[in-house]
């Protein structure tokens, strides 16, 4: 994002426009969430130069490992380019239904290693984990909430702005994090639109909600809240 932003992914991002620093947990729905981060690590893939889209698949264009090693392994899952096979790649939206769960974990496990969230575990009954999120110190994330409003304030002049503002609509945030009310909203709706990742994101929190979301990559255990996702 703008104004000196830190060096954090766009997934990581998402993160931690999502917390509540209250309650340690998503003000949106944590599997939403894991569907927005997937999203987001196709979208800074893309933006490093690392993949593309073509009729709603995601195609490798640079294997090279990026710098953040998270992005390194999960690039590693993506088909490599193709050598003259006519349906390359995964279709975006499996992807980001398989590997929510995945790469939530792994985005939450960094920022704690990080310090720049806290982490407070607990057990249901003893025995199922579960864990509250909180904002460390400085606290980043209220720094990401202002670059995030200085950008839809500035109608969103960067790529990078757009794309994040796309997966938070995705996500259904928009009306939380909007200081535009109904027309920033909108905005961020009418980008979603144009935003693959953003529809993929989309396409799986529907599915989500009407109990028809992916089934394929189970990396279950993890847990915001010790609720079902």
């Amino acid at each position: 994002m703008t104004h000196d932003a830190p060096a954090l992914t766009l997934p990581e991002e998402l993160i931690l426009l999502a917390l509540d620093p209250d309650r340690g947990k998503p003000i949106c729905n944590a599997r939403d969430l894991g569907y927005g981060t997937a999203g987001a690590v196709l979208a800074e893939l893309e933006i490093r130069g690392r993949i593309r889209e073509e009729r709603g698949r995601v195609q490798v264009v640079n294997p090279l490992d990026p710098a953040d090693p998270i992005l390194a392994t999960l690039l590693r899952t993506l088909d490599p380019p193709a050598k003259g096979r006519r349906r390359a790649g995964i279709r975006a939206r499996r992807w980001v239904g398989e590997y929510d769960r995945y790469v939530q974990e792994k985005y939450l496990d960094s920022l704690v290693d990080r310090a720049v969230l806290s982490r407070k575990s607990h057990r249901v009954l003893g025995v199922l984990p579960y864990h509250h999120h909180f904002p460390g110190v400085p606290d980043l994330s209220r720094s990401v909430l202002d670059r995030f409003a200085a950008a839809e304030a500035a109608g969103y002049p960067d790529h990078r702005d757009r794309v994040l503002a796309s997966l938070v609509s995705a996500i259904g945030l928009a009306g939380d994090l909007t200081r535009l009310g109904r027309t920033g909203r909108t905005v961020m709706k009418v980008m979603r639109r144009s935003e693959w990742t953003a529809v993929a994101v989309r396409h799986n929190v529907e599915q989500n909600e009407t109990g028809n979301g992916w089934n394929g990559y189970s990396w279950s255990g993890y847990n915001w809240s010790g609720d079902e996702d």
